[in-house]
């Protein structure tokens, strides 16, 4: 079963090589394409977000008063509000994480036996002195593991994306999406920043920092010929996968 799994992963690890092989040797001198405007909503594996909701409330309007009861101002608020609606997200990343450790294993041990008796007797007798029945078997083992590891790591990441609200959850929260691609020469930015934000933390200027989105997910990255000599073939990481050393 092993050798059947490992043979499947090595004809897939080479099929895929193949295409991807084909698919650079298609786009020699050619710049990457950049991903066409789509509905975030209508990609492959879209699912809508479900959160615990509290129980809703209706408007309500007092006699003779020109605001409802959830209303935010006079005039028509221009932050986003609604499915469809645009704004920018601030991505602020300042990430420092310095870690050591260290760690020691040891352990000895020895065991020894004997033959007594008549047994003894005839075994020494049979080796004329040669033999010490009373040491027998002598076992001596021995385990020493030594282990250190460090990280010492630096992010920074600050940048700017319009996001979309695709979402609006029944408590009011937004659920936001927003991609953005930049092509210099030949290597494309990808960046993509997606979330649940509150209209309430939206600042005047429809733009609301990273720090106030929850569940973020932010990704920032690239493709293109210099990211393509920075990873590993897939063969590569096919073996760094299955090799148990």
């Amino acid at each position: 079963m092993k050798l059947f799994k490992i043979a499947t992963l090595l004809t897939l690890a080479a099929s895929l090589g193949a295409c991807n092989t084909m698919d650079r040797l298609a786009n020699v001198g050619n710049a990457p394409a950049l991903t066409a405007i789509e509905d975030p909503t209508t990609v492959a594996g879209y699912q809508p977000v479900r959160m615990p909701m509290p129980e809703p409330i209706a408007d309500t309007y007092q006699p003779n008063s020109l605001y409802r009861t959830s209303a935010k101002g006079f005039f028509k608020d221009e932050r986003a509000h609604r499915v469809g609606d645009i704004l920018t997200v601030l991505v602020t990343i300042n990430d420092r994480a310095k870690l050591n450790n260290q760690s020691q294993r040891g352990r000895s041990s020895t065991n020894s036996a004997g033959m007594g008796g008549i047994f003894g007797a005839a075994v020494g007798n049979l080796a004329q002195g040669s033999f010490d029945p009373s040491a027998t078997i002598d076992l001596t083992s021995g385990l020493k593991d030594t282990g250190n590891g460090s990280v010492n790591r630096s992010e920074a990441v600050e940048t700017s994306v319009a996001a979309v609200v695709t979402q609006v959850l029944p408590n009011g929260n937004l659920v936001i999406e927003g991609r953005q691609e930049v092509r210099v020469n030949f290597e494309v930015r990808d960046l993509l920043v997606a979330g649940i934000v509150r209209p309430s933390d939206i600042q005047n200027n429809n733009t609301i920092p990273s720090t106030k989105i929850a569940e973020a997910r932010i990704s920032y990255g690239g493709r293109g010929q210099i990211t393509d000599v920075q990873q590993p073939r897939y063969g590569q990481q096919v073996m760094d996968a299955i090799l148990p050393f």
